[in-house]
């Protein structure tokens, strides 16, 4: 679906465009057509193939989905195609979109695929900045990475803050399991999260040095902000994964301590009732020359025995800390 359509020359709007006036602007010196897709068609991207001669393993690309992040050259970098994943909260989940992006000399068109996040806050910043937006397709390409890429933030901060809960009841009795699943499910958006930052942060990275495509050159200093932002996103996910990894031994340990104090209570009133139930095997074999049997005393001195030794075993195993 066309969101908008639009051509800009020296850094100002020109005019909203229908589709078959896009080659009309392209032609024109200094000015750049800006087209923005949401889930778009395979005619759809036909025709913007067409429009801004694509290279067809891109359109593919794009019309397939679910790539993983990158940036591609095509022409020997006239024209490049990015791959972001725009990944937004979904309950305890994190979904992920996509946002791909075919850029050239005078052209940007952006495909937003599986995403309730809108990007016309991009396109407001570049119009209130004509001196930046007067760089290019290769500036727009770096709003668009940057909007995305700042929206990782309060993912972050929301697992970091959920993760600061779990630590501060980690040590409860009877959360050892429930913290586990917890746990493991931050696990499991941190590496969303990942899966995300890390091949982009590469990607972004031969933007900033060595030998820049041509859209680029211009917006070389904005890409470094990119990437400065990937490598904190990196390093906080890192030291994030390695916190859960030591809650989750944590609580595993907290688990196994657990079962360990099950296990010694039990085994504590093994051995009581096990003394309570030999005096009584002794004492029940009747055998006639046994004289505890007629004396008048026996009962209760048999039974004062076996809650004495009892009651000394009870006594024992409590300052071991069994019981």
């Amino acid at each position: 679906m066309l969101i908008n359509c639009v051509a800009y020359q020296d850094g100002r709007k020109l005019a909203d465009l229908d589709i078959e006036q896009i080659s009309d602007y392209l032609e024109k010196p200094g000015c750049f057509v800006w087209v923005a897709l949401r889930d778009a068609t395979h005619d759809e991207l036909e025709q913007m193939r067409e429009e801004f001669s694509l290279h067809p393993l891109a359109v593919e690309d794009a019309h397939n989905g679910h790539q993983r992040p990158k940036i591609e050259e095509y022409g020997y970098g006239e024209s490049l195609f990015a791959v972001v994943h725009s990944l937004e909260p979904q309950g305890a989940e994190i979904a992920v979109g996509e946002v791909d992006i075919f850029v050239g000399g005078n052209f940007v068109l952006s495909v937003r695929n599986r995403s309730s996040q809108t990007l016309l806050g991009v396109r407001e910043r570049c119009e209130r900045e004509p001196e930046l937006l007067k760089q290019g397709s290769g500036f727009v390409l770096y709003a668009i990475m940057d909007a995305v890429v700042d929206r990782y933030f309060p993912l972050i901060d929301a697992i970091e803050s959920e993760l600061e809960a779990i630590e501060d009841h980690i040590f409860d009795k009877g959360t050892a399991r429930s913290n586990i699943s917890r746990l493991y499910d931050l696990k499991r958006r941190v590496m969303v999260l990942k899966h995300a930052v890390a091949p982009l942060m590469e990607a972004v990275g031969k933007l900033t040095s060595g030998r820049v495509p041509p859209v680029c050159v211009n917006s070389r200093d904005y890409f470094r902000d990119v990437y400065d932002h990937l490598v904190r996103i990196n390093a906080q996910l890192e030291t994030v994964r390695d916190t859960i990894g030591t809650a989750i031994q944590v609580s595993l340990s907290s688990v196994a301590i657990e079962q360990s104090d099950v296990a010694k209570r039990l085994a504590a009133w093994a051995g009581i009732f096990a003394a309570a139930t030999a005096f009584a095997g002794i004492w029940g074999m009747n055998f006639k020359a046994m004289p505890e049997l007629q004396w008048e005393y026996g009962y209760p001195m048999a039974i004062g025995v076996i809650v004495s030794v009892c009651s000394l075993l009870f006594l024992r195993f409590r300052r071991m800390g069994w019981l």
